[in-house]
C-alpha cells in the first residue's frame, strides 16, 4: 500500500515537472523599430546609457551587432516592411514612402488608399498595397482574432505597416495638425479622441525645448567649439512646420512613449486572456537635420540618451503591469543612415549638382530628336525614369529599344555612376544590380534605374517644394534586439540577413511565419 501510495505520488510530481517543464507562450509582443539606429552609437555610449534600457536588452537578451539590409532600403516604411514580413521590398510591394502613380501622373505615398478615410487627419492610408502578411498578421491569426494588436509612430505608413493587415488599430502623429490620427481601416482609435480633445500636442507644442539632458563634458567625442555652447530648439511660431520639427526631435520619443503607456493601462494589455497581445512602436534617432549648423553629433548623442531613458520607461511599466519574463521585446533598426549634408565648398570635396527637370528635359529632347516630337518620359522620380508607355505604343515603338538608348544616354550625363534597365536588374547577378532589383517592385518600377556619384546633390525640381539631396553612401552596423521566454542572453557579431527577423520572431511564439518569410529562423536558446 505504502509503495503504491508512493508511485502515485512520484508519478503526480513526474507529471507536474513535465507541465512545469513545458513553456508557457509570452502574452505580450512589444515590436519597437527605431528609425536610423546604429550599434556603434549604442556601444560607443554604453557607460553612459542607464541601467533600464538599452543595457538592460544587451544583457538579458540576444544582441545582434550587425542586421544587414544589403542596401536594397533606404527609407523607413520599406525597412520597417523588411522587418515585419521577413522579405524584400521586390515581394513586399514597399519599396519606399513614396511611388510613382502613372495615372495621376504624381508621387504619392506608398500606402496611399482614397478608398479609407482618416480619423483627425486628411490623409487616408491603409495596408492595401502591403503584399504579404506581418507578424502583427500572424499573431492576430493565431490568436482567431482575439489578440489586441496596436501601433504608434510619429510615421503613418510605418504605423500602418506595424499593425499589419488584422490589427486593430495603427496611430500617428498629423503632420498639419499635432493630433493623433489613424485611419478608418481600423476599427479601433482607443485613447486618442480623448487626448486629442483634452491634451492636444498643440497645446503644448509652443512649452517644448530640446536642449542638452545632460553637461556638456559628460558628451563624449565632442571638438572643443561644441562644449561651450549648449544647443537649444523650440517648437513654436513655424506653423505647420512645428509638427515635421518636432517629430524628428528627441522629445518626440517621449510623445510615443507617454501613449504608448497609456495603451498599456487602459488596454490591459498582455492580461486579456490566452490570446497574444502585440504593441508596436516606432521611435527616431536619426540625425537632426535643423541643427543650426550643420554638424549634428551633439544632437545626436543626446537623442540616444534621451531614447534610452524612454526605453527604460517603457519596459519599467511592461514589467509592472505584464512581467518581462511575460513578455517578448522585439527591437530593430531600419537599417539605412541618412546623415548627408552637403560639404563646404572649401574642403574642395569633387561634386555637383544633378537637376532632375534638366535630365528630364535632355532625354525628352533626345527621343523626339529620335522618333518625333512626343512626350516619351513622363518622370524622374527616386531614382528611377518612368518612361511614358501609351507615347510608345502610338508610335509602334519598343519599350525595350528606349530603355537601353535611354540608359546609353544617362550614363554619359556628369554625376551619373551607373545606369540599369529594368531588364538588367532582373538578368544581372551583380552586386549593385542585385541590390537595386531587392529594393524595387517591378510591378511599380520605372523603367531606367540611376545610381549617382558620391558627393554629387541630387536636386529634385520636379517636386513642389523642390528638394535636394547629397549623395552619399557610406553603411553603419545596425542593431536589433530580442529579450523574453526562450531567448537566451548572448552577443552575435557576424552579419544577420534583415529577413531572418521576422521568421525568428515567431519561431519563438511558435507560431507559423508571414506567408512571403523564406529565411531560416535564428537558434537564440
Amino acid at each position: 500500500m505504502n509503495r503504491l501510495i508512493t508511485s502515485v505520488i512520484f508519478g503526480l510530481v513526474s507529471i507536474n515537472a513535465v507541465v512545469q517543464a513545458v513553456p508557457s507562450r509570452p502574452r505580450l509582443v512589444v515590436g519597437i523599430v527605431v528609425d536610423q539606429l546604429r550599434t556603434d552609437y549604442l556601444t560607443y555610449l554604453k557607460d553612459i546609457l542607464g541601467e533600464k534600457g538599452f543595457r538592460r536588452l544587451m544583457e538579458n537578451g540576444a544582441f545582434l551587432h550587425d542586421v544587414d539590409f544589403r542596401q536594397s532600403v533606404k527609407d523607413m516604411a520599406a525597412a520597417t516592411a523588411v522587418s515585419y514580413t521577413g522579405a524584400w521590398p521586390s515581394s513586399s510591394g514597399v519599396a519606399g514612402s513614396t511611388r510613382f502613380d502613372s495615372s495621376l501622373r504624381r508621387s504619392v505615398p506608398t500606402l496611399h488608399d482614397t478608398k479609407n478615410l482618416g480619423n483627425y487627419t486628411s490623409d487616408s492610408y491603409s495596408p492595401e498595397m502591403l503584399r504579404l502578411s506581418t507578424i502583427s498578421d500572424e499573431i492576430a491569426i493565431d490568436g482567431i482574432g482575439l489578440g489586441a494588436i496596436y501601433s504608434i509612430s510619429t510615421d503613418p505608413q510605418q504605423a500602418v505597416i506595424m499593425a499589419g493587415h488584422a490589427g486593430k488599430g495603427a496611430l500617428w502623429i498629423d503632420d498639419n495638425t499635432g493630433k493623433w490620427a489613424s485611419s478608418t481601416y481600423y476599427p479601433d482609435f482607443p485613447a486618442a479622441s480623448r487626448i486629442n480633445q483634452y491634451s492636444p500636442l498643440s497645446s503644448k507644442i509652443d512649452t517644448i525645448v530640446w536642449k542638452p539632458s545632460r553637461k556638456l563634458e559628460e558628451y563624449p567625442g565632442l571638438p572643443p567649439q561644441k562644449k561651450y555652447y549648449p544647443f537649444r530648439y523650440s517648437f513654436r511660431n513655424s506653423g505647420t512646420d512645428s509638427y515635421r520639427r518636432f517629430k524628428q526631435s528627441a522629445p518626440a520619443n517621449r510623445e510615443i512613449t507617454d501613449m504608448a503607456l497609456e495603451y498599456l493601462r487602459s488596454l490591459n494589455l498582455g492580461n486579456r486572456g490566452e490570446a497574444i497581445d502585440m504593441l508596436n512602436i516606432g521611435y527616431t534617432a536619426a540625425p537632426f537635420k535643423d541643427a543650426k549648423d550643420g554638424d549634428y553629433r551633439i544632437e545626436l548623442e543626446d537623442t540616444y540618451l534621451q531614447l534610452d531613458s524612454q526605453l527604460g520607461r517603457l519596459l519599467d511599466e511592461i514589467d509592472r503591469r505584464v512581467g518581462l519574463d511575460k513578455t517578448l521585446i522585439y527591437l530593430t533598426s531600419t537599417g539605412y543612415y541618412d546623415d548627408s549634408v552637403a560639404d563646404d565648398p572649401k574642403y574642395r570635396i569633387p561634386g555637383g549638382d544633378f537637376s532632375l527637370r534638366r535630365a528630364l528635359s535632355l532625354l525628352n529632347s533626345y527621343f523626339s530628336a529620335k522618333y518625333g516630337n512626343a512626350e516619351y518620359v513622363e518622370t524622374i522620380h527616386d531614382g528611377q525614369v518612368y518612361l511614358n508607355h501609351k507615347t510608345i505604343e502610338n508610335k509602334g515603338l519598343s519599350a525595350e529599344t528606349l530603355r537601353s538608348e535611354g540608359r546609353e544616354f544617362i550614363l554619359k550625363m556628369s554625376g551619373v555612376a551607373e545606369v540599369f534597365t529594368l531588364s538588367d536588374l532582373l538578368e544581372s547577378n551583380s552586386e549593385s544590380a542585385l541590390s537595386l532589383r531587392l529594393g524595387i517592385d517591378p510591378k511599380t518600377s520605372g523603367d531606367i534605374f540611376i545610381l549617382h556619384n558620391p558627393g554629387w546633390t541630387i536636386n529634385d525640381d520636379l517636386a513642389y517644394p523642390p528638394t535636394s539631396h547629397p549623395v552619399r553612401y557610406g553603411r553603419t552596423l545596425a542593431p536589433a534586439f530580442l529579450m523574453g521566454p526562450e531567448v537566451e542572453a548572448t552577443e552575435i557579431f557576424t552579419p544577420v540577413d534583415a529577413t531572418t527577423l521576422a521568421p525568428t520572431v515567431t519561431s519563438i511564439l511558435h507560431i507559423r511565419s508571414p506567408n512571403g518569410a523564406n529565411q531560416r529562423p535564428l537558434t537564440l536558446k
